[in-house]
């Protein structure tokens, strides 16, 4: 989405979720605030990779919706990174035109190659851009409106989920993908520093994430009722779910890959927020040469919760 910059995108907190990866509230860990440095054209293999990690996740999500969504025209998936989820939906629904909305065109070149790759261009898309704004650039109404770990980066959720609501086509649906449990990689005694590392990593960085939230501009508190938010936003809410990433040990190459990003963008941003011990923990776990690191590990998993609630426009 424009993922993740002076709007609502902040540095490798907006990484994962471009790639519609780990991102995480009870698991916003991750990212950061200031993506104006961020090189996302280097990042952009990295995302993509970490959003083919999830496709198993995303897969059942498409299942799920198509239960709902019955022959959509036009879908939009509004913060879609390089692509990968956007091109799921255009495999998903056949029928349907998609629409990839993205801050970063880097990103968006990704998801274009990737939707030639497939043989998915006559039916795909591209808008550059920031949310909500560039949805203004669509020239017809959505049938659905998919947001996946977007919301939370724009300072006025409640005005966006109404600019949200107001670009979808009459009984439209709108999918908002937040919240979740936060991603476990380990057990909770390592073997090294003092058992319980990731529940204290998730501590900090739900302080992190609530400092990002204040700092963005034009930032409202809300409770995170999304049910009663789509209701507020004019729509009426029809279902919710949570779908699991269950990666059990050994793990691939890749969810070693993505635990060690994930784990080392925990190090380097959290700071003060972390003990000495914690980030002396940390080291180990990064380091490639340490036996008892993420990526020697024999009991390294991956197990994510991502939530989704949909609500449709009646009139």
């Amino acid at each position: 989405m424009a993922h993740e910059r002076g709007e609502r995108r902040t540095g490798e907190h907006q990484a994962a979720e471009r790639g519609h990866g780990e991102h995480r509230h009870g698991g916003h860990h991750g990212h950061l605030h200031g993506s104006t440095d961020i090189d996302w054209g280097a990042m952009a293999p990295l995302l993509e990779s970490q959003a083919e990690l999830f496709a198993p996740l995303h897969e059942q999500v498409m299942d799920w919706l198509a239960k709902g969504v019955t022959e959509p025209g036009l879908i939009v998936d509004a913060g879609s990174g390089p692509g990968v989820v956007s091109c799921l939906f255009a495999e998903t629904f056949p029928g349907a035109r998609v629409v990839a909305v993205d801050g970063s065109e880097p990103l968006l070149e990704r998801a274009r190659a990737r939707a030639a790759r497939l043989g998915l261009t006559d039916r795909f898309a591209t808008i550059t851009g920031e949310l909500p704004d560039a949805l203004d650039e669509l020239d017809h109404p959505a049938d659905l409106l998919w947001a996946a770990n977007s919301l939370h980066h724009v300072g006025d959720q409640r005005a966006a989920l109404a600019a949200f609501a107001g670009r979808l086509a009459p009984g439209g649906t709108l999918a908002l993908l937040e919240g979740g449990l936060p991603a476990r990689f380990l057990p909770r005694d390592i073997g090294i520093g003092r058992p319980g590392l990731q529940a204290r990593l998730d501590a900090a960085q739900e302080d992190w994430f609530t400092r990002m939230r204040a700092e963005l501009p034009g930032s409202a508190a809300e409770t995170e009722d999304w049910p009663a938010l789509l209701a507020a936003a004019g729509l009426k809410p029809t279902r919710t779910r949570s779908f699991l990433l269950d990666l059990p040990a050994p793990v691939s190459d890749r969810a070693r890959a993505y635990v060690a990003a994930t784990l080392g963008h925990a190090r380097e941003f959290l700071g003060d927020g972390i003990d000495e011990d914690d980030r002396a923990t940390l080291d180990r776990l990064l380091d490639p040469e340490d036996e008892a690191s993420v990526h020697r590990r024999k009991d390294l998993f991956v197990l994510k919760a991502h939530t989704v609630y949909t609500a449709v426009r009646t009139s």
